[in-house]
């Protein structure tokens, strides 16, 4: 064997053993986590980065909203901390929506790793967390600032001791310090464990540096997804989407140009900025429609800083997608993970063999709270402030159904209903499949799912409604039905606001219906021993 190719499959290898690295980093981070949407849903990311801010590889476990505006953030760490100046034991941190992952509920700890005495690599991750004060999670603020807790980049671990200042300030701006300080001790500790493998990794093969092997990923990466564009055909194609928006509906719209070596999004005539918090930093924006292209174009080529490059967005000022600061932005998921169903609807008109239909895309996630926070002095309850991941369907295939209840673009798990009343005192009397929701084709949509929640002892409390797709459910393609449109009351059939904070009076509890994913093709189409399956199942 030659010294070439030995060289190729030592990379290789080594290549394994760095995924190996960041997807221990993120099960670290799993299991050591205090918030229930880290350690039950997994919306988190985590990866490793060259000393310049590249991504080499990400875990994968995590969501691409995080993952791929984590990729951008490490330049702004290392903007005000270069790498020079790191030293062993620091560890930064940042939840700025416009330097990390799009809003508030976002930290984002970046970890130097040093190997006899000198800096050899970075490792980064974000996860989302329960509560950083302000008016919680949901779309009311009319800036950040009423959002939250915000956090510049500073250091949190100084040498390896805690910033005691940091955490004071941490501790005292939630309703959470205990499982907030917790988290970020959690995001050190995963961050170090990445480090350490590195190390062990860098000794084995006697590496001085990853110099080399970041080259090779980003040259491999570089040619295969370049390879893949230069199969499609090349053109403009354009597409629109709506969400309900807050104060009126929003429409999206994009413009694609697939050229030979390069992808170009414009979203001229997109709408503009809200007052209220479903605005989307651009940063977001550029994760979920780099993403929503990467499904289709290069779906085999792993998701680094290089294989990234040819995805590029021109996103007007003042529009929805590209918020600046101090704009609100707590929900910006609303609006932002209906993007990759946007791309997907350019992709359509080039390659319509390889996209799905639309899904509910948006996550629901009820954050609900009560006690005294919510009822005064009256309360019944403890305070408590708690979210649950939920989702719709996903959109028909060209070959197969939807994935029922399935998060799609976010990937995060559905958070068990147990977990969630084991650190609340919430109770989920209904979960289960919708019947009929999924829009009808020769492969359906995938089902959503009804939901019904109320407190303990069916006291009084409160929910920061954050749901979308009810006035315009996902659509169906190439003759395919729209999935069924979600829906927001009571269980006595009184309908609320699909968004904003309101309060479920004592004896009532909040019913949430959540959208089917859009059918494919001509239902008379569809295979008629399947139709009969459905309808056994009960899931017509």
């Amino acid at each position: 064997m030659s010294d070439t190719a030995l060289a190729t499959i030592q990379r290789q290898i080594q290549w394994n053993r760095l995924i190996a690295v960041v997807e221990e980093q993120a099960q670290i981070m799993i299991r050591t986590a205090f918030s229930t949407t880290v350690r039950e849903a997994g919306d988190l990311s985590a990866g490793v980065f060259d000393l310049r801010g590249r991504m080499l590889a990400q875990a994968v476990t995590g969501t691409p909203g995080h993952v791929n505006s984590m990729m951008e953030s490490v330049g702004h760490f290392l903007a005000k901390f270069p790498a020079r100046t790191m030293k062993p034991g620091d560890h930064y941190i940042t939840n700025d929506p416009w330097l990390g992952t799009g809003h508030l509920h976002d930290l984002t700890v970046v970890t130097p790793a040093f190997r006899n005495g000198r800096i050899v690599a970075l490792f980064a991750n974000t996860a989302h967390v329960i509560d950083v004060g302000g008016l919680g999670m949901g779309p009311e603020g009319r800036s950040v600032f009423e959002e939250g807790l915000y956090i510049p980049i500073v250091k949190c671990f100084d040498g390896g001791r805690a910033n005691e200042t940091f955490f004071d300030i941490l501790r005292a701006g939630t309703r959470t310090p205990a499982e907030l300080e917790g988290d970020v001790y959690s995001l050190c500790a995963c961050n170090d464990a990445g480090a350490r493998r590195l190390v062990e990794m860098m000794d084995e093969y006697g590496m001085e540096t990853i110099d080399d092997l970041a080259e090779s990923i980003f040259d491999a990466s570089s040619r295969a997804t370049l390879a893949e564009i230069a199969k499609l055909p090349h053109g403009e194609f354009a597409a629109q989407i709506s969400s309900d928006g807050y104060e009126a509906p929003v429409t999206l719209r994009a413009r694609m140009t697939i050229a030979e070596d390069h992808i170009r999004v414009d979203y001229a005539g997109t709408s503009g900025l809200s007052g209220r918090g479903i605005n989307v930093p651009a940063a977001y924006c550029r994760a979920y429609a780099c993403f929503g292209i990467k499904c289709v174009v290069a779906p085999e080529v792993p998701n680094n800083w290089a294989s990234l490059q040819p995805f590029r967005m021109s996103i007007p000022e003042g529009c929805i997608l590209n918020a600046p600061r101090p704009y609100p932005v707590a929900v910006r998921h609303v609006v932002g993970q209906l993007l990759p169903d946007l791309m997907m609807g350019c992709l359509h008109q080039a390659v319509p063999d390889r996209v799905v239909a639309e899904g509910s895309s948006c996550l629901w996630n009820p954050p609900l709270r009560g006690g005294g926070q919510v009822s005064g002095a009256e309360a019944e309850l403890p305070d408590f402030e708690v979210i649950t991941f939920n989702s719709g369907g996903t959109g028909a295939r060209p070959g197969q159904d939807g994935l029922d209840a399935t998060a799609f673009p976010s990937g995060v798990r559905t958070m068990p209903v147990e977990a969630t009343e084991n650190v609340a005192p919430v109770v989920f009397w209904k979960k289960e499949l919708r019947p009929g929701s999924g829009g009808p084709g020769r492969t359906r949509g995938g089902l959503g799912q009804v939901m019904e929640i109320g407190a303990r002892d069916d006291a009084e409390f409160a929910v920061n409604a954050i749901f979308d797709r009810v006035a315009n459910p996902p659509r169906g393609r190439d003759g395919g039905g729209d999935g069924a449109p979600g829906w927001v009351g009571l269980t006595d059939g009184t309908t609320i606001r699909t968004k904003g904070y309101q309060v479920i009076p004592r004896g009532k509890r909040l019913r949430l219906m959540l959208p089917g994913g859009g059918g494919m093709g001509d239902p008379a189409e569809r295979d008629p021993a399947l139709a009969a399956r459905d309808l056994a199942d009960g899931l017509l």
